[in-house]
């Protein structure tokens, strides 16, 4: 079931611009240090730091809150998996508030997608709680489903 739904448009030469005016008082404040790390290894550094911004909004009206209630800019991270996908990853506060909207029996799962085009950095949130049996069931079934194929292909 969906839990929460959010979506944020940066402009990207606004986060440059305060990049520029704020720096190091700017990029701590707002992103972690994996991100910052990712964002100065890039090319389009302000673009990967707007993505990461419009991350964070979005994040925070998927979980209900907006940037209140508690809810730091760090609490919310973004990283990337080996295959460049990105992931959210919640501490502090929105972690706790992400629990709290969590139904019982359920793990909550929070998908976002990126995207930029000069000027603009976009992003959406779906925070999604899947029944944890359900995880379960469905892990046996491909499991069954694989070793069914093994068979199949065994079989003149």
């Amino acid at each position: 079931m969906i839990l929460g739904i959010g979506t944020d448009l940066a402009n990207i030469d606004r986060i440059a611009a305060t990049l520029a005016r704020f720096g190091d008082r700017f990029r701590n404040r707002v992103f972690t240090g994996l991100e910052q790390r990712k964002a100065e290894g890039r090319r389009e550094v302000a673009a990967t730091y707007a993505k990461r911004w419009a991350a964070k909004e979005a994040c925070s009206k998927a979980l209900g809150t907006g940037l209140r209630m508690g809810i730091a800019w760090r609490d919310m991270g973004v990283a990337n998996l080996r295959s460049g996908q990105p992931v959210m990853r919640l501490t502090g506060w929105a972690a706790e508030r992400l629990a709290s909207m969590t139904p019982p029996g359920h793990e909550a799962i929070v998908h976002v997608t990126l995207t930029d085009d000069h000027p603009w950095a976009q992003a959406f949130v779906v925070i999604e709680a899947r029944p944890l049996a359900q995880g379960l069931l469905d892990s046996a079934a491909t499991a069954d489903h694989v070793a069914g194929d093994r068979q199949d292909r065994k079989e003149p």
